[in-house]
């Protein structure tokens, strides 16, 4: 049977589950949680709802309905998605396979405001180790977050360096690190650099030296894992065609992460539209 891997269980997300199950195909959503769509109070501009709804019901009703049909539903962390002959989506607890992998993960923060982190993108702060590490060979580096998506962003760059520091930026850690990389939990400052990044400074006074900053605060984000897939992206969005398709052959994107209206019912349209295609390209 063939296999679909969706990313994300918002309305893009549920609502491709659906079209996917229903033409027979094995449909498993992994997510976290509800993200954005728990957090709104109250929706009064929806179709089929005379009165106010919460957003944690809507979610609710939404995930109900698609275990009703068989969408199977995983409660973890994406940190990553590669590609060979299948997709592999890896948490910090399995390694799942799919044939083809919907991302419906809307649109998250990246990272904390930070003076000069903007100026430097692409000047030496990348948000992929996979992409970017090779640039970084025997090369001073550190990594900001505090979990699991850190912690799968510094294994990707030991095989390319051994001087890697971890920055916290005064958050708490939530995964276990190796005990051989540095970690500064200070706040940071600003970063600096003549023409690419150089130096990270702290509330505290203390300087860091680095060539390269990878970004990998909190969970890892649409555009990230799209990136290390060799998806093409626009800023913070996935670029897709009309059927939800990206340029990475069985690769799909739906909802918020491609950007335009950031609407619940878009997102729905979208995860119709995506789930459709997907169902196509599996059935070929």
């Amino acid at each position: 049977m063939e296999r679909l891997i969706i990313i994300g269980s918002g309305p893009a997300g549920v609502s491709a589950s659906l079209y996917a199950v229903r033409a027979g195909i094995k449909t498993t959503v992994v997510s976290t949680g509800a993200g954005a769509l728990e957090k709104t109070d109250k929706i009064e501009n929806y179709y089929g709802f005379p009165e106010k709804i919460s957003g944690k019901e809507l979610y609710e009703r939404g995930i109900a309905g698609a275990k009703r049909l068989g969408v199977e539903f995983l409660t973890d962390e994406v940190v990553s998605v590669e590609k060979s002959d299948v997709f592999r989506v890896k948490t910090p607890n399995q390694i799942l396979e799919a044939d083809a992998v919907i991302i419906a993960t809307g649109v998250s923060k990246l990272a904390p405001e930070i003076e000069g982190l903007e100026k430097f993108e692409g000047k030496g702060v990348s948000y992929c180790a996979i992409c970017d590490g090779f640039f970084f060979r025997n090369k001073k580096v550190a990594v900001l977050g505090t979990g699991e998506n850190a912690l799968n962003e510094i294994n990707e760059l030991k095989n390319i360096t051994s001087d890697i520091t971890l920055l916290t930026n005064g958050d708490e850690l939530t995964a276990d690190f190796p005990k051989d990389i540095s970690i500064i939990s200070d706040e940071i400052e600003c970063l600096d650099g003549d023409g690419k990044i150089s130096e990270v400074s702290f509330k505290t006074g203390q300087r860091l030296s680095i060539d390269g900053l990878f970004i990998a605060y909190k969970t890892a984000g649409s555009t990230a894992i799209a990136k290390k897939l060799g998806a093409k992206t626009d800023g913070k969005f996935i670029l897709t065609d009309d059927e939800m398709k990206t340029n990475v052959k069985g690769l799909f994107a739906a909802g918020d992460c491609r950007g335009g209206l950031l609407q619940i019912s878009k997102s729905v349209y979208d995860g119709a539209i995506a789930g459709t295609s997907a169902v196509k390209y599996l059935k070929k």
